[in-house]
């Protein structure tokens, strides 16, 4: 690619990620021709997990002039033009406007489990699954706690819907992406029309001076124009005065979506596991669910098939924790090496782990995880005496960890006959060859295959999803993936290990273990305490053993 010139055929794809902003330029072909990025968090304020707004600007900002930067040095030249642009992030989510673009509550995502008495009363009046992250449990719950901004709502979207229309101007989104506000309808590729009536006649949203459906972004699909980059949306992304306005913009999806086209996964019976800090698996239905799930999402594909969800929201937090400690000691011991180079090492050594981990138990919850119905995250660590601890078998206890919710709906949809020959990997878990795609075949039970495009996540998939609009609908998305952008790839498949299998369910089978100690069904929170504790005479010893660990021990803790 030393000799390509910039020429105005490419085009632009950018992703807010969880950690990462990441913008990604490709050629016709869809290969990547730069890339830049951006670094960020989320932060827990006024009890709800969310990102500032101006610092959405700075990161897209700051990741397109990398990029830029890298085009320069690389071609010769800065971006003026592009054929297309595209926008994806995190899906779900609460984001309010009212009628003048006011931003009327913190944006609410996808990682905030704030909304179970909402999500429970929606599922149950819809008979379908309505998971706490959904923009309508969000919203749902706003009007029952009584927040007396929702009466001005003029506008509800998502992080890439909000993007997309500060750039364009349209309020609009992808099908993908709006599968995770409201449910969708995959015959019409709308909004269920039945469920709308049935939310628009709860007595707390009558009350509202809107319609539900006139504050939602319009549903568009895989290949249709979402408008053109205006002259305001040109100085947003690139204040420097170089891009030009004018450029058309496909519909934003959620990284959901463009996880399915960077993993060629949009067909029917074909599945892939998207992990990063959060972990989620997406399978392209033949037919209907028989029964609702609560721990299962039914979304759609960017075209509008229905897919089985599994999202977890944790994964690679706890683990990149972690790593960075390991990482930490190195420097201090002069080590030099990389931090990438330091995932691989640890990754690979978790290879060399017992099968089941040793008796050594991860509890990877950063956050909240409704799969597994904890309302709060714990992180935590356990190992017992007899445990055999080492870094090998500390690190395969990390990763298994982090793959072990995404077990408990993966085996949910097994009873439901939901069928798929090999689950397609990407995201950063796979980064390390191998590692994360062995011990995820060896969770699930299933084949697992990785792309050489696997790493580029879904910043490359929006981007291909931008190069697919200028087809103009003259071939399906599911064609154009099989025959044009994946026609020369190449990627490795790995069968499950049967000792893999056994120990990962021996590993589940430890995380799983119900405390013999257990809150009365009627126990109440203890209010503050103000009185003294005193033990007296108190002695101790492990049953399997006759020495005693306190002997006559008295200790006065004072009020």
């Amino acid at each position: 690619m030393k000799d390509y010139i910039l020429n105005g055929s490419e085009a632009l794809g950018i992703e807010l990620g969880s950690t990462r902003i990441k913008a990604v330029l490709i050629a016709d072909d869809c290969t990547v021709l730069a890339s830049g990025g951006f670094n960020w968090e989320n932060e827990f304020k006024n009890g709800y997990w969310t990102y500032n707004l101006k610092e959405v600007w700075h990161g897209i900002q700051s990741a397109y002039a990398e990029l830029n930067d890298v085009a320069l040095k690389k071609f010769g030249s800065r971006i003026k033009t592009l054929s297309s642009i595209g926008f994806s992030a995190m899906m779900h989510g609460y984001l309010p406007f009212d009628k003048n673009g006011n931003q009327l509550s913190e944006f609410r995502t996808w990682r905030n489990t704030t909304t179970a008495a909402a999500a429970e009363k929606l599922t149950k009046l819809f008979d379908f699954n309505i998971p706490q992250r959904w923009s309508i449990a969000h919203l749902y719950q706003a009007v029952l706690n009584g927040e007396s901004h929702v009466a001005d709502i003029d506008y509800l979207t998502t992080l890439a819907g909000y993007v997309h229309w500060q750039l364009t101007g349209e309020r609009a989104v992808g099908i993908g992406e709006a599968s995770g506000m409201f449910p969708i309808n995959s015959a019409s590729l709308d909004y269920n029309s039945e469920m709308l009536a049935l939310f628009s006649d709860i007595p707390e949203i009558k009350a509202m001076p809107w319609n539900i459906k006139d504050i939602l972004p319009r549903v568009l699909v895989a290949g249709e124009n979402a408008g053109n980059l205006s002259e305001k949306g040109a100085k947003l992304l690139d204040p420097s005065g170089t891009l030009q306005p004018g450029i058309p913009l496909c519909p934003p999806e959620g990284d959901a979506g463009t996880g399915m086209v960077a993993t060629d996964s949009v067909r029917i019976k074909t599945g892939n596991v998207s992990a990063g800090t959060s972990i989620f698996s997406m399978v392209v239905l033949e037919k209907p669910l028989k029964n609702v799930h609560e721990e299962i999402d039914i979304v759609t594909t960017p075209a509008g098939a229905d897919v089985a969800m599994v999202h977890c929201n944790n994964c690679c937090t706890d683990l990149d924790y972690w790593v960075s400690v390991f990482y930490e000691f190195t420097l201090a011991a002069g080590a030099k090496i990389t931090k990438p180079q330091a995932y691989d090492l640890l990754y690979n050594a978790a290879l060399g782990g017992n099968a089941d981990c040793g008796g050594l138990v991860n509890y990877n919850l950063f956050s909240g995880e409704p799969v597994s119905h904890l309302e709060d995250g714990r992180p935590m660590f356990v190992r017992g005496r007899g445990s055999e601890f080492n870094l090998a078998n500390f690190f395969r206890s990390q990763i298994y960890s982090a793959l072990a919710t995404l077990k408990i709906g993966m085996d949910i949809l097994k009873k439901e006959n939901v069928s798929i020959d090999v689950l397609m990997g990407h995201g950063g878990l796979f980064k390390t060859k191998k590692v994360g795609q062995q011990l995820l075949a060896g969770a699930l039970k299933t084949p697992v295959a990785v792309t050489e495009t696997a790493g580029e996540g879904g910043a490359w998939g929006i981007a291909v999803l931008a190069k697919y609009s200028e087809q103009k609908g003259n071939v399906s998305l599911a064609d154009y993936l099989d025959n044009i952008v994946f026609v020369n790839s190449e990627k490795s498949v790995i069968n499950p290990i049967e000792s893999d299998a056994t120990g990962f369910e021996r590993f589940m089978e430890m995380i799983s273990v119900v405390p013999d100690i257990k809150d009365a069904p009627d126990a109440q929170p203890m209010q503050e305490v103000k009185c003294e504790i005193s033990f007296e005479n108190v002695s101790f010893h492990y049953a399997d053993s006759d020495q005693m660990v306190l002997n006559h021990v008295n200790l006065e803790v004072p009020a």
